[in-house]
């Protein structure tokens, strides 16, 4: 029988969840309870709140003693995070489904995060139709707006939670069963302006046998690929748009962390990387551009999303971070510099014109790479040119097939 683990406040929304038990049992399933919260549920639990507490490393008692509401949640959120990922490779559940507002889904969605990929996860809360990146990450959590407040049964609620459920059990019970034949995985990042370059390589690479997943460099994007690679998921990197580390160190609104262009090297992966857009640093709607930056090179992208040419001083910056990126490589690694351009607004008579600016970015790394290491191929081409997307993906194929 398929199981389904049910986690949350059993204290306090014990009349929720109750329905939520008993209207999964109805359909043939079964149902494994985890109790979130910090005093007694109104029923009992297969998981209760003091193991969760114990695997934070805390007595549930001193918690709620404590009667500190943050505190208590990411304590617990923490055990949750060690407990469940645990359970789910016992055997203990096959899918996971929680309802809450920011408190409950704050507390939940860390342990969805470190489940599987493809393991099913849905979570019913108020803060669904906002930003619900901070809680879905880089997973599949599937967020499901509560409409109304997870506190009590109405003609509202009812129906969000049984729809909630049925999704779930759907998901459960119509497994994708069609064989698909196994093929390399490839890892590679796109950006609007560097789409003819992807497209080229892409197409390049599944003539010849290989899977390609494309990401786009908005800062979840290259988090996600990041966290892939981490998996053990891809056998090769093709990141020719490395945008993301000009919003990281200007300030942009797309950037994708410290640790962008880290985990193909610690894996052992082969990589190509390249300068891909890294003319430009990404601001929301023109009015919320920085006041510093006025008077800068802006591009109004579209209505909500404004682009600034980067100058010398950060394409410096930005190369400087990239040779230290690029020099935690012990193998397999090379960088591709097209000479003509980094983005299809990078190019004559285009707003983002700047030899100058790109000649820096370019010096940077050619005078700061490990040369043993890293090998460094300039081609004569923009960026979104066939025979560079073609070389560039010739070049990934052979360190691969080494």
């Amino acid at each position: 029988m398929k199981t389904i683990a049910i986690a949350g406040t059993f204290d306090t929304k014990g009349t929720e969840y109750s329905y939520v038990k008993e209207l999964i049992e109805s359909l043939g399933l079964g149902t494994f309870t985890i109790h979130t919260g910090v005093f007694k549920p109104t029923f009992e639990p297969d998981i209760s709140n003091s193991e969760v507490a114990e695997a934070a490393g805390i007595d549930i008692k001193i918690l709620a003693s404590k009667k500190d509401r943050a505190l208590a949640t990411e304590l617990l959120s923490k055990g949750m995070e060690k407990l469940v990922p645990k359970l789910y490779n016992e055997g203990k559940f096959d899918a996971i489904i929680s309802f809450g507002g920011s408190g409950g889904t704050s507390l939940v969605t860390p342990a969805m995060r470190a489940l599987p990929i493809g393991m099913p996860k849905v979570m019913v809360s108020t803060v669904a139709s906002g930003n619900t990146e901070p809680y879905v990450g880089t997973s599949d959590i599937i967020m499901i707006p509560s409409v109304v407040d997870v506190a009590g049964l109405n003609s509202i609620s009812t129906k969000i939670f049984a729809n909630a459920v049925f999704a779930i059990a759907g998901m459960l019970k119509f497994e994708n069963t069609k064989i698909v034949a196994k093929k390399p995985l490839v890892a590679a990042t796109m950006f609007g302006v560097t789409t003819p370059c992807i497209t080229a390589a892409r197409e390049y690479l599944e003539k010849r046998g290989y899977e390609v997943l494309v990401f786009h460099a908005t800062g979840i994007g290259g988090r996600s690929m990041e966290a892939l690679i981490e998996g053990g998921f891809i056998e090769g990197v093709l990141d020719l748009t490395t945008t993301e580390w000009a919003d990281e160190i200007i300030g942009g609104v797309l950037n994708a962390g410290p640790n962008r262009l880290e985990s193909a090297s610690k894996k052992y992966i082969p990589q190509v990387v390249s300068v891909g857009a890294l003319d430009m640093c990404n601001f929301g709607s023109y009015e919320t551009v920085p006041k510093k930056f006025m008077g800068r090179n802006l591009y109004k992208h579209n209505p909500t999303v404004t682009l600034m040419r980067t100058n010398k001083e950060e394409n410096e910056a930005i190369g400087k971070k990239l040779v230290e990126k690029l020099n935690l490589a012990k193998e397999n690694i090379a960088l591709f510099i097209p000479l003509k351009g980094v983005s299809s607004i990078d190019v004559k008579g285009q707003p983002f014109y700047g030899p100058e600016e790109d000649k820096v970015l370019f010096d940077t790394l050619r005078n700061g790479v490990n040369k043993n290491i890293v090998e460094v191929v300039e081609m004569d081409c923009v960026i979104n040119d066939v025979e560079f997307a073609e070389a560039a993906a010739k070049k990934l194929i052979d360190m691969m097939e080494k």
